[in-house]
């Protein structure tokens, strides 16, 4: 199913040059600083139930697809946030799926999922209705196996690390059994405050009274809450966290005085904060966050532009992260000029942009990357980490950015199976990118293999401190 030569060039000579780029790039570490794997897996080492619970229940890019044809979530086994009956049948679920594979057809989903069928359980044939059972049982049968478990099939990847991504509410006991386990696997954490960050996030003032049992301060105080934070993010890097991670649904920053932003918590503690506060508040976070990292090194990432949880129904049905995060028009020149004037000649500062806006690469991300030196830019994220969309990020970038101002890839997901598709992609595109700029003219062939190693393995580690 797979074609040796997908995703590069159609031109001979061009597509020997990507073959070859690649060539050097394929059996390189895979370094995976940002995404949302369980560290249950890694810590309990039990095999995956079935090959539905691994390839389509948990993955929002899956089940966002079948259900905008007319699926249910409880068709595909997605749980309901009251509990109530979802589809439970491994068999049931995958049948479905394989009936209606042919919806994927040109996407990356397609991709990743034919690779991983390929390449790790060793499918050779496509998907269907009529193949169903039979690639079922095939993988069932290998997820008895002991060299599918997950820290076997970590080691086959050839992952050098992978950081998952916890809520500051989070205890880490996974990571503490994997620490105890003796294994030598490198996983990490990320520091995710949004549940206590953001003032319209469910049961903010709970949380933050969580959040003060946590570290022993008192959280419901200013001074004492931004010590929480300082004591939260000690916590997660002794257990190897690099960078913290912020959701927001604008990129705003704010840089307030203390007495403004006190009196911004406090209303969020009592609920009375309006949606234009709470975005205040958030924003100056975000700076407030900046300046942590000054202290401690955590590398400051910034996702923003998705209205998350689009639909109220299935929020209120299937909850968060349920494929109904959708991407808005966002914008960073005047966004983020407070943190910057705060903080952005800092060259001990690292901050990580993102964006679901690609009209933002060229006009405002680059120049913006260009210039501050504590910027750099995220891959192609989320809609648009397929081949199209990681190939629009080199050519909308590299003209006012160059390559050293960006950090490589990262496969950000929650699907254990896909990262090595998702780094072999990258890999592949990135060559195919760098071949057509030999061709034409403008890198030598020894440039261009330097730059494929960074842009697979180099730039990640430097940049997340890996």
């Amino acid at each position: 199913m797979l074609h040796p030569d997908r995703l590069f060039p159609v031109d001979p000579s061009v597509r020997a040059l990507a073959r070859s780029l690649y060539d050097q790039t394929q059996a390189l570490p895979i370094v995976s600083p940002h995404g949302h794997t369980d560290p249950r897996w890694y810590a309990e080492n039990q095999p995956f139930p079935d090959p539905a619970q691994l390839f389509v229940v948990p993955d929002h890019y899956v089940f966002r697809m079948l259900y905008s044809q007319g699926i249910d979530l409880t068709q595909l086994g997605v749980p309901r946030v009251d509990g109530g009956p979802t589809e439970t049948d491994g068999r049931k679920i995958w049948r479905l799926f394989a009936e209606n594979f042919q919806l994927f057809r040109a996407t990356p989903s397609r991709m990743w999922l034919e690779h991983a069928f390929e390449d790790v359980f060793g499918v050779s044939k496509r998907l269907s209705a009529e193949t169903a059972d039979e690639i079922y049982d095939h993988i069932s049968d290998c997820l008895q196996k002991p060299e599918f478990l997950p820290r076997a099939l970590f080691e086959r990847f050839n992952i050098e690390v992978i950081a998952t991504t916890e809520s500051p509410l989070d205890e880490l006991k996974w990571h503490e059994m994997i620490r105890q386990s003796g294994w030598n696997g490198r996983v990490v954490t990320a520091y995710r405050p949004d549940p206590v960050i953001d003032p319209e996030f469910e049961g903010f003032a709970t949380n933050i009274e969580r959040f003060g049992e946590l570290t022993g301060e008192d959280a419901t105080t200013w001074s004492g809450y931004l010590a929480a934070h300082r004591n939260r993010r000690a916590f997660f890097k002794s257990y190897g966290a690099t960078s913290s991670d912020h959701g927001h649904a604008t990129a705003r920053t704010e840089n307030l005085s203390a007495d403004q932003a006190k009196a911004l918590f406090d209303k969020g503690l009592t609920g009375r904060i309006t949606p234009e506060e709470a975005d205040a508040f958030r924003g100056h976070m975000l700076t407030e966050m900046a300046r942590m990292s000054l202290e401690d090194g955590l590398v400051l990432q910034i996702h923003p532009g998705s209205f998350r949880n689009h639909s109220a129904g299935i929020m209120n049905r299937h909850g968060r992260d349920k494929g109904f995060d959708i991407p808005t028009r966002t914008d960073y020149v005047r966004a983020l000029k407070p943190m910057l004037d705060a903080v952005g000649m800092e060259r001990d500062l690292s901050v990580i942009l993102f964006t679901l806006d690609e009209t933002s690469y060229s006009r405002e991300l680059a120049p913006l990357a260009g210039a501050y030196p504590c910027l750099k830019l995220g891959p192609a994220w989320w809609f648009f980490d397929s081949p199209e969309g990681m190939r629009r990020f080199r050519e909308l970038t590299t003209e006012t950015a160059g390559f050293y101002n960006t950090v490589g890839f990262n496969d950000d997901t929650r699907a254990f199976c896909s990262i090595p598709a998702r780094h072999d992609v990258a890999r592949r595109v990135d060559a195919a990118y760098l071949a057509t700029l030999v061709a034409t003219g403008r890198l030598e062939e020894d440039e261009a293999a330097g730059l494929a190693h960074d842009l697979a393995y180099g730039l990640a580690k430097k940049a997340y401190k890996l």
